[in-house]
C-alpha cells in the first residue's frame, strides 16, 4: 500500500470486485486496508480487499477543477474497522452484491459483520469481508428523502452473536434470506449452520448447501 501513497491528492480510478463501473475521483486518504476517494460530490470508502485495479485517472479540465476544491483532513491510523465504527448512526449507501446499493445506517459492529438498518430490508447482517463500498450521506440527507421521524436512528434490537458463523447458528429454524435473495435458492428455512456449511430448505423442499465464506448478507423478511 505504501507505493500508492504517491497518488494521494491525485485523480485515480479504482476497479472494484462486483461493480461494473469504476470509482473515479481524488484519492484523499488511505490506511492499511482502506482507501478514500472523493468523486466531486461524495466520499467513497473502499476496503482494499476488493481492489482489483488501481491507476491514475485521465480527467478533463472541468473535472479537474471540481475535484481540486475538495477539503479533507487526513485521519491518523485510518482503518476499515475505524471507518465502520465512525459510520454508526450516519445515513449511508453501501454496496455488497447484485445490481443495487442499500441505503440506511450501521447500528452495531461485531467481530466480522455489522448490522445495517434499511427502510427496505429492515435489519441486515453484512459480512465485513463482502462490503465493497461505503458512501456516507451529506448532512441532513436521509434515504429516499424520507422524513427523519419516519426512519429514526435507533439502536439494533436483534440479539447478535460475536461472529457471523455464531449468528447463523442462532438463526437455525428461522426463515431467512441470504445475499439479498439474488438467487431463489438463497431464500428459505435455515435448517442447520454447522461451520463451515449452512443448509437451507427452499420453497420446493430441496436442501441447498453453502459455504459460510459465501454468505454476504443475512436478513429476515
Amino acid at each position: 500500500m505504501s507505493a500508492m501513497r504517491s497518488y494521494l491528492n491525485r485523480p485515480v480510478e479504482l476497479c472494484i470486485s462486483g461493480k461494473k463501473e469504476p470509482v473515479r475521483g481524488i484519492l484523499v486518504d488511505m490506511g492499511s486496508d482502506i482507501l478514500v476517494v472523493h468523486d466531486g460530490r461524495r466520499f467513497h470508502y473502499v476496503p482494499a480487499l476488493h481492489l482489483q485495479e488501481f491507476s491514475l485517472a485521465q480527467v478533463s479540465a472541468g473535472e479537474d477543477s471540481n475535484l481540486s476544491s475538495i477539503s479533507w483532513e487526513a485521519a491518523p491510523d485510518l482503518s476499515y474497522r475505524k471507518v465502520l465504527m465512525n459510520a454508526k448512526g450516519i445515513f449511508s449507501e453501501i454496496y455488497i452484491t447484485g445490481q443495487q446499493s442499500i441505503h440506511g445506517y450501521i447500528t452495531s459492529l461485531m467481530t466480522d459483520f455489522f448490522a445495517f438498518q434499511s427502510p427496505v430490508y429492515h435489519t441486515i447482517l453484512v459480512s465485513m469481508r463482502h462490503l465493497k463500498t461505503l458512501i456516507p450521506y451529506g448532512p441532513n440527507v436521509t434515504p429516499y428523502s424520507m422524513n427523519p421521524a419516519a426512519f429514526p436512528v435507533a439502536p439494533n434490537t436483534m440479539p447478535l452473536a460475536r461472529t457471523m458463523d455464531q449468528q447463523l447458528k442462532k438463526l437455525e429454524g428461522e426463515f431467512i434470506v441470504l445475499n439479498l435473495g439474488e438467487r431463489q435458492s438463497h431464500i428459505g428455512l435455515l435448517k442447520s449452520a454447522d461451520a463451515p456449511i449452512v443448509e437451507l430448505i427452499t420453497s420446493g423442499g430441496a436442501s441447498v448447501f453453502m459455504h459460510m465464506d459465501h454468505v454476504k448478507t443475512v436478513h429476515k423478511p
